[in-house]
C-alpha cells in the first residue's frame, strides 16, 4: 500500500505574493497540486501517464482555510494527505506549516473523467490495491453522478 501522505517543501517565492509580501491566497490551491503531483511521483506514478491513457483528474470542490500567513521566503512545508478513494473520485485534505506552525489546511474532491468528459472509474494502477475504506458505503457503477 502507498504512503498515505506526503510532505513537499517549497520556497516562497516573491512572484507569489501581494503587495504585503504574504502569500496570495490564491496560490494556496497551486501548492495543492504541487502537493499532489509530487506525491503521485513519490508512489513510482505521473499525470503524464495517466492523461496518456486517455484519463483525466478534474477538480470538483477545492477549499481553503487560512490560519496564518506565509511570507516571501518562507520554507513551508504542504502535506498532502489521501482521503476517501471511491470508484470515480479522490479526496485529498492539505496541511501547510512554517517551522511547525500551521498557516492553512485545505480539501480537493478530484474527479476522474475521459477524453470526451464523462466521468469514468479511476484506474486501478493509479492507486495500487485499494484501502478498505473505498469498498464500503454509497459506490454505485461507474460514471453515475453520485459516485463522486
Amino acid at each position: 500500500m502507498q504512503p498515505r501522505f506526503h510532505d513537499l517543501e517549497i520556497r516562497v517565492r516573491y512572484q507569489e505574493t501581494d503587495q504585503m509580501r504574504r502569500v496570495y491566497h490564491g496560490n494556496y490551491l497551486a501548492y495543492f497540486e504541487m502537493g499532489r503531483t509530487e506525491m503521485l511521483r513519490a508512489a513510482g506514478g505521473s499525470y503524464r501517464v495517466f492523461e496518456e491513457a486517455g484519463l483525466f483528474l478534474v477538480v470538483a470542490e477545492a477549499s481553503v482555510r487560512y490560519l496564518k500567513a506565509a511570507e516571501y521566503d518562507d520554507l513551508i512545508v504542504v502535506r498532502t494527505h489521501v482521503g476517501r478513494i471511491r470508484l470515480a473520485s479522490v479526496e485529498h485534505t492539505y496541511e501547510v506549516f512554517r517551522d511547525g506552525t500551521l498557516l492553512a489546511t485545505g480539501r480537493t474532491l478530484l474527479v476522474c473523467v475521459n477524453r470526451e468528459g464523462n466521468v469514468t472509474r479511476l484506474p486501478e494502477w493509479l492507486f495500487g490495491p485499494r484501502p478498505p475504506q473505498a469498498r464500503r458505503g454509497g459506490d454505485g457503477p461507474a460514471g453515475e453522478n453520485h459516485d463522486r
